[in-house]
């Protein structure tokens, strides 16, 4: 009997807990989470798996019907909570996996309401978080292969005896708390990042933070590198359209975005606001179109950008059949950057495909967009 108690005492009993004291730490975002394709764009459930492969880096996520698989805006509770972790080391204060909050400090900070329909969605973001399973590549020590868990390992509530929220508790991976203490792999982002509805918005949005950050050359990408990166159902013709409103709209904040074609197709330059796009010998246009017959969103049935429905909440609860999704094989692209995204002395921070073909600063890359 004592050895099953020890089989499935909770793990919050052997951690010290981190008790969340202030809902104003500034956003920041864990560099792995923006760089690759973690959670489904979309805003109706979500049961195909995401299979990313690029080089040596494989990412592999699956869900349960019972759920779905996380979204992009369920990452917002890792967002907060890794803003909340830095924060409370910023001052001096022990953390840990283990972290005690109030549902109105995590909702207030990432700019939601805290009314009933707000606390139950937190709780569908939560058991999807659990519920979805990762397996990763990245970050794996010298003889290790494959890293495998779940965005929160356990989580409970406080309630009163009439049903009303008090506290909650939750249990962060230690893959994603290692990632969250390490500095050199946490940036900070805009807190207009959590206003932007769109699910392929927001995805691209850290992924300008991530590797156009602050330089002034920007970075460059090809749209079926981006296709790749961000794990979309959507077809590529589809994804696309929605990438060309993103860029007629300009909603990411601090950076803005263009498109232009080259030999091998089109690209679209990512560069911090305020700042002009450097020369290019080929032609520029703001809003492209592919040969498609019109310009707006694509009619894609599981789209991060969906066509035919309104934006409504952080956290959905519609549900569609599950789809197939293929896997991601290592794509032809170009990816250009300038420096890394906040230490211009640093070398620069070349994506998962540099070993094969090594990133150039935009003076030297050759002609014809490659």
């Amino acid at each position: 009997m004592s050895s099953r108690r020890l089989i499935t005492a909770s793990e919050r009993s052997k951690l010290d807990p981190f008790v969340v004291a202030t809902g104003d730490a500034s956003p920041r975002d864990q560099r792995d989470l923006m760089e690759r394709p973690f959670f489904s764009l979309a805003k109706t459930r979500r049961t195909a798996p995401i299979l990313y492969q690029a080089g040596d880096i494989r990412v592999e996520v699956y869900a349960v019907a019972e759920h779905g698989m996380a979204t992009i805006w369920d990452a917002d509770v890792l967002i907060w909570a890794a803003s909340q972790i830095v924060e409370a080391e910023n001052l001096g204060l022990k953390t840990s996996r283990f972290l005690r909050f109030t549902p109105y400090q995590l909702l207030t900070a990432i700019g939601r309401q805290t009314g009933a329909r707000d606390y139950k969605l937190l709780k569908g973001a939560l058991a999807r978080l659990q519920s979805t399973v990762i397996r990763t590549t990245i970050r794996n020590g010298e003889h290790w292969r494959r890293h495998q868990f779940s965005w929160i390992n356990e989580w409970e509530e406080c309630a009163t005896h009439d049903g009303r929220v008090e506290g909650m508790e939750f249990v962060l991976p230690d893959w994603f708390y290692r990632g969250v203490i390490d500095r050199s792999l946490v940036l900070a982002i805009d807190p207009a990042y959590f206003r932007l509805t769109g699910g392929i918005e927001r995805w691209l949005y850290r992924v300008a933070r991530k590797h156009a950050g602050r330089q002034p050359g920007g970075w460059l990408f090809e749209l079926a590198h981006l296709h790749e990166k961000s794990g979309s159902l959507a077809r590529p013709r589809d994804f696309a359209l929605d990438l060309r409103r993103i860029v007629s709209r300009q909603s990411l904040p601090g950076y803005r975005l263009h498109i232009e074609r080259g030999d091998r197709g089109e690209l679209m330059r990512i560069l911090p606001a305020d700042l002009s796009p450097p020369p290019v010998d080929k032609r520029v246009e703001a809003l492209g179109t592919s040969g498609a017959p019109i310009i707006g969103t694509s009619g894609a049935g599981v789209s991060g950008l969906q066509a035919r429905k309104s934006q409504l909440s952080l956290w959905p609860e519609t549900a569609i059949p599950a789809l197939n999704l293929e896997s991601n094989s290592e794509s032809s692209f170009s990816c250009w950057p300038g420096r890394s995204a906040d230490n211009p002395a640093a070398p620069a921070q070349t994506s998962e495909h540099s070993a094969q073909q090594p990133s150039l600063p935009f003076g030297q890359r050759p002609g014809g967009g490659r």
